[in-house]
């Protein structure tokens, strides 16, 4: 059995703002099942330690970090037995907005200095400073908010081991100079080897430079950032790093997400009573007053609204998707002029198109199982979880062929390979190959006794973490051993 400190500034269901979320609460408990002992440590944000009271909170520790005094309590994870710790530091984390920007969308401008703090505390546990009678063996380390914790770690003789996973290359935590002068940090990580990035500091890049070992969260993703296009200025330093390095696919909570006992749907169902998904689909229409047809192809898209999530292709391909006999149903926010973009269409076609802004957890699940078809032309995509969830449900993806959609999503013309079909893919992220995968995945839709093999391959696919937390116990083994 190892310990193991997993950081991360999000966990579901106490916040959420993306996939991390999802992924910091079930992989611990995949390790958890394999036998590990899993402490997860979250900043205690105000909605945090709402969410948390039902499941009891206590005082665990107290400190003082730079002259702070901060409050260390635990809980559980909702619907688990996962230990949470909370940093409960007022002055950084008791403000209302989302984790990391406030009410009126931009940043914090003391991000650097939360998620300093909160690294700051990572170290003192890692090393068994606070009192709590308790030494990891492995900090496990995600995304740009914890990169700072292994590079804290290193100016130590003996620390434990440290994993560091990248969710999203693109998103390097940058601060400027006098932000790493504020922090105090030593002036030897101001160098282009660890934290200085093209004269900025880079939180990603303690994480990437220090940490003993670097995972992605899919095999082709792990390629990918070797490469300029996909590096944001960091593949250099990926394939100086690459010995160290290795894509595990994410899973999926497949107790959460599952078909046959999802308490969000209409009506249940799995590989064989998959009739019973198209009542879902019916109750969908009439609720927001689509067009009730069983006939028409519904797509869905569930995500943010970033130049990421291929939104500028959906919307240039829109006149033509159109001009099919087909309906479009999206929930997501992000930037202002793709939300009102959006808006505007669906004002227009009333019949036809859905736009929910926002984001709601039970109407997502409603979405996956009420689609047929399910969009994700993603410009890049470490991993995905929509791609997953959709297969789960018989939802047939058209998906850029990058990163974890790759790694997931197949559609072969070659007989030889068609047995693991399972979706629609283009290669060029342009909005003819998007519209052409529609097409073809519209025109499938009609042919009903192939397009229910497609959903029963999509099915009958394994997506949960076992497999998935046996390579990441293979990592922990080996770095602790060596």
């Amino acid at each position: 059995m190892q310990k193991i400190l997993f950081a991360t500034s999000e966990v579901y269901p106490l916040i959420k703002t993306g996939g991390l979320a999802d992924v910091a609460a079930s992989l611990p408990r995949a390790l958890l099942k394999l036998g590990q002992e899993v402490k997860i440590l979250l900043p205690a944000y105000t909605s945090v330690l709402e969410k948390a009271k039902n499941a009891g909170v206590k005082e665990i520790a107290q400190l003082n970090v730079d002259g702070y005094s901060i409050s260390l309590k635990q809980t559980r994870l909702p619907g688990t037995k996962l230990t949470v710790w909370l940093v409960d530091a007022p002055e950084f984390f008791d403000r209302a907005g989302n984790p990391y920007c406030g009410p009126d969308g931009n940043d914090w401008p003391d991000n650097h200095k939360r998620f300093y703090i909160f690294a700051k505390v990572a170290e003192l546990i890692a090393l068994n400073q606070v009192g709590l009678h308790w030494t990891p063996d492995i900090v496990h380390c995600n995304d740009w908010q914890t990169g700072l914790i292994p590079a804290l770690l290193s100016l130590h003789p003996h620390h434990p081991a440290t994993v560091f996973t990248v969710h999203n290359l693109a998103y390097r935590g940058l601060f400027s100079y006098q932000a790493f002068a504020e922090l105090n940090l030593p002036a030897v990580f101001w160098h282009h080897e660890r934290l200085e990035f093209y004269g900025q500091m880079s939180f990603m890049k303690g994480g990437l430079a220090f940490a003993d070992f670097i995972t992605t969260v899919s095999p082709s993703y792990a390629q990918e950032i070797q490469r300029p296009e996909f590096g944001c200025g960091l593949d250099g330093l990926m394939r100086y790093r690459s010995d160290s390095l290795a894509g595990i696919l994410n899973g999926i909570d497949t107790d959460e997400w599952n078909p046959g006992s999802d308490s969000h749907l209409n009506c249940t169902y799995n590989r064989r009573t998959l009739a019973n998904k198209v009542k879902n689909k019916q109750a969908l229409q009439e609720e927001l007053g689509l067009t009730i047809s069983a006939d028409i192809p519904l797509l869905g898209f569930i995500g943010r609204l970033v130049d990421q999530k291929g939104v500028d292709l959906i919307l240039s391909q829109m006149k033509d998707l159109l001009s099919l006999n087909c309906q479009l149903v999206i929930l997501g926010s992000g930037f202002p002029h793709y939300e009102q973009a959006l808006k505007h269409i669906a004002v227009q076609y009333p019949l036809k198109v859905a736009v929910t802004l926002g984001y709601n957890e039970s109407f997502a699940h409603r979405i996956e199982a009420s689609s047929d078809i399910f969009l994700m032309p993603s410009i890049f995509e470490p991993c995905g979880l929509n791609q997953m969830y959709s297969l789960r449900y018989g939802t047939l993806p058209v998906v850029h062929a990058v990163g974890g959609l790759r790694d997931t999503v197949f559609e072969s013309m070659d007989e030889t390979d068609a047995e693991k079909n399972n979706g629609f893919v283009f290669e060029e992220a342009t909005a003819a190959a998007l519209f052409a995968a529609i097409q073809r995945a519209t025109n499938l839709f009609h042919q009903k006794d192939q397009w229910k093999k497609l959903q029963l391959n999509a099915m009958s696919k394994d997506f949960s973490w076992n497999t998935s937390a046996k390579e990441y116990q293979a990592i922990y083994t080996k770095i602790t051993s060596q």
